[in-house]
């Protein structure tokens, strides 16, 4: 029964790291940036992000990041409260 410490530390962890995230501007962040900063977007999906944006022009909207390929109704969902679109941060 030693997993269960195991398992209830680590989902500890993972919520801490998700309060601790920064606002992350989707209109002005690097790849890198919205890898650390948004949860379920790493490399690859952070670089789609860039070339979205870069191809399409700036999001007007947190939703219209689902238009992302790899971006689903999830991850924006996950991560809504640390996005940012215009100047408010």
């Amino acid at each position: 029964m030693k997993i269960l410490p195991l398992l209830s530390a680590a989902a500890l962890l993972a919520l801490s790291s998700l309060c601790l995230a920064e606002a992350v501007n989707i209109n002005t962040a690097d790849a890198s940036a919205l890898s650390k900063n948004l949860s379920g977007v790493g490399p690859a999906r952070a670089a789609a992000i860039v070339e979205y944006r870069e191809s399409h022009g700036a999001f007007r909207s947190v939703e219209e990041l689902e238009k992302v390929k790899g971006i689903g109704a999830r991850v924006v969902a996950a991560n809504k409260e640390h996005i940012v679109v215009g100047d408010d941060r």
